[in-house]
């Protein structure tokens, strides 16, 4: 059959998928490397090894095309938000990724915050300024590093890098990756001068901005090494969360996507851009006239994966010898659902790796409240889990405060597979949660953009019928009514202990630099 090829560049994989006219996968890759945290604060991707990446996910999966006997029509591309790279006139990096975890940006964030230019910035640009933020990142190296930042010829991210690799094309990028820099007006359509001006660079500086639609051509190389047509074209693509709702059918009105894997966010899709004024929710295009907005979250499944390591220890079952990390994770939840919702009056503050939403405040600290001696491993590993998703019911609360009520969650991830993840999101939020079936709904998302951008599929809403769902989860209205008299409590110890994290990190010891590692989701 005719395939289209996404490919998605993840923070520690790429991932390939071929699919059909329907959305069928035909054929699946994933290239894993090793994020590098050289020091505190610190996150960052080699280059390199991202387009090298890039190029064996489409060799690998245009391969298995072949041997299926299926015509690959088209390549789309995902990446992921946020990050920043230096480059030099041709389009080459010049240094490491910056990406979206790397919080070195944290004091020039608060600076902007406090001189209160932020919501302007973020009704601007869609963005909110949070070190995740190409606009911080940059602010970081005007103060810190000001011959660099003068000397680059150019700074991109992932996409540009990935464009630059596989074609012959001008400095491009799509317009869902600008619309995350925070230095892009996502009303006006151009960059904004303000936040140049807070970054310390100029409009010639940065790519010129297309449509997540805009048709490229692959690198005549680049296609025979694949195997590809040479006039096989490339479709810029979007972001890898605005193409996740799209890749669980999670488009039309009232239909949100759950995204949970090391991190999680809660988006639906609106018909234009639109911000809110507290400043809650982020807005990302997906085309021209479709736009997602919603709230990342820095710890979904690593809550587990902390709690495996750090509450585990010695944790033997019966025929768990040689049982490795996920096993151990599927383990404790287990024992987790065992207990009752609320976790007998444990409240977790799940922030490990800080925050984002709703709040966008660097320097939030995770925390247990209401611990006692009857609390055990599993109220430990329930209170985290619900936490999580506390916090994504109150980027829900956000929707509902916009007048954007959401009737339906379609959830992806790893996460995702756990029947307790599940139920608890579905009675934190208050709503039915179906699962989707497809286990890439981000490349998948890709494929169906450019079935959209080759006119095969005009009308996005029809992705809700192309991806199948699996299971359906009901709330419990005890649980939901329990959560629901929680939240606020979350919000409130929340913001109540950011001073006394503030001074206890001034306490802290610096922590060692960590050698490269490979992080998984």
């Amino acid at each position: 059959m005719d395939v289209v090829i996404g490919i998605d560049t993840g923070t520690t994989a790429t991932k390939g998928v071929a699919a059909g006219p329907t959305g069928e996968l035909r054929a699946l890759t994933s290239v894993h490397y090793p994020l590098s945290v050289p020091g505190p604060g610190r996150a960052e991707l080699d280059p390199t090894q991202l387009t090298d990446a890039a190029v064996k996910a489409l060799t690998d999966v245009a391969a298995e095309c072949a041997r299926n006997g299926d015509r690959v029509i088209a390549v789309s591309l995902s990446s992921f938000l946020h990050a920043l790279v230096p480059m030099d006139a041709a389009g080459k990096p010049a240094g490491a990724v910056v990406t979206w975890a790397d919080g070195r940006s944290a004091e020039q964030c608060e600076r902007i915050v406090a001189s209160g230019r932020h919501a302007k910035l973020q009704a601007r640009t869609g963005t909110p300024v949070h070190p995740m933020s190409p606009l911080t990142k940059l602010a970081w190296w005007s103060e810190n590093d000001p011959e660099t930042l003068r000397g680059t010829a150019r700074w991109g991210g992932v996409k540009e890098l990935i464009v630059a690799a596989l074609t012959d094309e001008p400095f491009l990028v799509d317009l869902s990756i600008a619309s995350g820099t925070g230095l892009y007006d996502i009303h006006s359509r151009q960059w904004d001068a303000e936040a140049l001006e807070l970054a310390g660079i100029r409009p010639a500086q940065l790519a010129e901005v297309v449509p997540t639609t805009h048709r490229l051509r692959l690198r005549a190389d680049v296609a025979a090494a694949a195997g590809l047509a040479p006039d096989t074209p490339l479709i810029i693509g979007a972001a890898d969360g605005p193409l996740a709702n799209l890749g669980v059918g999670a488009t039309p009105a009232g239909v949100a996507a759950v995204s949970l894997g090391t991190s999680g966010a809660l988006r639906t899709v609106v018909g234009r851009p639109t911000t809110d004024e507290a400043g809650r929710l982020f807005c990302y295009a997906l085309t021209e006239d479709r736009w997602v907005i919603g709230g990342a979250v820095n710890n979904a499944g690593s809550v587990v994966r902390w709690a495996g390591q750090s509450f585990a220890a010695g944790f033997e079952r019966p025929g768990a010898e040689g049982e490795d990390a996920d096993e151990r994770d599927a383990a404790l939840l287990e024992e987790a659902a065992g207990v009752r919702a609320g976790s007998e009056g444990l409240l977790c503050l799940p922030y490990l790796l800080g925050e984002r939403a709703p709040w966008w405040r660097s320097g939030l600290r995770g925390a247990y409240l209401g611990l006692r001696r009857e609390h055990s491993r599993p109220h430990l590993v329930r209170a985290a889990v619900e936490g999580v998703c506390q916090q994504l019911a109150l980027v829900r609360d956000s929707f509902d405060a916009e007048g954007c009520p959401v009737t339906e969650i379609r959830a992806t991830g790893g996460a995702a597979a756990s029947e307790l993840w599940i139920s608890i999101l579905a009675g934190a939020l208050d709503l039915p949660v179906s699962v989707a079936d497809t286990p890439e709904g981000t490349a998948l998302g890709a494929c169906l953009l450019a079935r959209h951008a080759l006119g095969e599929l005009p009308d996005l809403d029809e992705a809700a019928a192309l991806v199948p769902t699996g299971r359906h989860t009901r709330p419990d209205p005890d649980d939901a009514a329990l959560y629901r008299r929680l939240r606020p409590l979350v919000e409130r110890s929340a913001l109540a202990v950011l001073d006394v994290v503030a001074e206890l990190d001034k306490l802290a010891p610096e922590p060692l630099p960590a050698t490269e590692k490979a992080v998984h989701s």
